[in-house]
């Protein structure tokens, strides 16, 4: 998508120099486009929402966030609001009334090719050692996890993210796609280590019970997509595979390296990109708005996540704490629910 140009960009910002009181009227220009691009769409099957992308705005506008602006490969150092794309076009290919502003509220804007945002659903790949998808007693983080379809349907993946707790009481934490299959779930339901793609017997596979989640809202911003399932102690593990046990929280900071243990990519190490952005992803039951998400892109150009790592615990590669949730990403960027978010979500805190 290309942007209407001027001859300077008013109101630029060093992003070193970005502190909290400067970083105020980037957050209106975020929330005024926003409003502007990602209006609640009303739900829509997954498949009708696999159309070609076309110019339109409002149909490829994937995501309004804060971060660099990449102008031709190169890092500039200037704070922009980033509008991100499923397409980016050049100027010759689209009308004027399909142009995005370069500027917003007196702010330059920075255009960013992502994709389509989506669930990252259970996929069949290889995965290195250690390997996620066997059965672990106790089952640790990053090992896979999944419910099973009522309907037994078909059979799904995804990964448990960390131990956490409500008193005395532990609970695996993951997504509400991989632990409450989309709010569509009762509470009381079982929750396979592995996941039933992954060869999870039902007689004897069984692992926790879904606890609690917090329902995905059509037509409405959403925080969070997560859920807990109880397990018994001595079945579950802190100690992330590969990774190890994680020293806490933290507020995920642009800039800041994280790595990951999923059940698809298995470790991975990426670089967060913008902890402001407002998404719209794709579900099973219907499209989802998101605001004030984690984006992080892989180092090297590889990718970060894919479909099964949904609900790996983003930690920070330098203090080993945990900073965020992963639910869903495109082949180049991932999404992940701020941890903190998560944790007052569902009134847990870190094992």
């Amino acid at each position: 998508m290309a942007t209407q140009t001027r001859k300077r960009n008013q109101g630029a910002t060093l992003i070193y120099m970005a502190k909290a009181a400067v970083l105020e009227p980037f957050r209106a220009a975020k929330a005024a486009a926003a409003e502007t691009y990602l209006q609640p769409r009303r739900p829509t099957l997954f498949r009708a929402m696999r159309a070609m992308p076309n110019p339109a705005p409002d149909s490829n506008v994937m995501g309004v966030g804060i971060g660099e602006k990449i102008t031709k490969g190169r890092h500039t150092g200037i704070l922009a609001v980033k509008l991100l794309v499923r397409r980016k076009y050049d100027r010759g290919q689209i009308s004027s009334s399909e142009l995005l502003p370069a500027v917003i509220n007196g702010l330059p804007t920075d255009v960013e090719q992502v994709g389509t945002f989506r669930r990252l659903e259970a996929a069949l790949a290889p995965v290195p050692m250690p390997n996620p998808k066997a059965r672990m007693r106790p089952a640790r983080p990053g090992c896979s996890v999944g419910f099973r379809d009522p309907n037994d349907a078909f059979r799904m993946a995804g990964t448990f993210g960390a131990l956490v707790k409500r008193g005395e009481t532990q609970f695996i934490l993951s997504n509400n796609h991989v632990l409450a299959d989309e709010n569509r779930l009762p509470v009381g339901s079982p929750i396979f280590q592995p996941g039933l793609l992954d060869g999870g017997q039902i007689p004897t596979d069984q692992i926790a019970a879904l606890s609690d989640f917090v329902a995905l809202m059509p037509g409405a911003p959403n925080q969070v997509d997560c859920a807990i399932a109880e397990v018994a102690k001595k079945l579950a593990s802190r100690d992330i595979l590969f990774i190890g046990s994680p020293t806490g929280k933290e507020k995920a900071k642009r800039d800041m390296i994280v790595h990951k243990f999923g059940r698809t990519t298995s470790y991975t190490v990426g670089r967060v990109t913008s902890i402001d952005t407002d998404v719209s992803v794709e579900y099973e039951t219907g499209v989802f708005t998101f605001n004030n998400q984690m984006i992080i892109q892989g180092i090297n150009q590889e990718p970060f996540s894919d479909a099964g790592d949904s609900g790996s615990a983003i930690v920070s590669r330098d203090s080993q704490r945990v900073v965020g949730l992963l639910f869903a990403g495109s082949p180049t960027h991932t999404i992940a629910n701020h941890i903190d978010d998560v944790l007052t979500a569902l009134n847990v805190t870190l094992a």
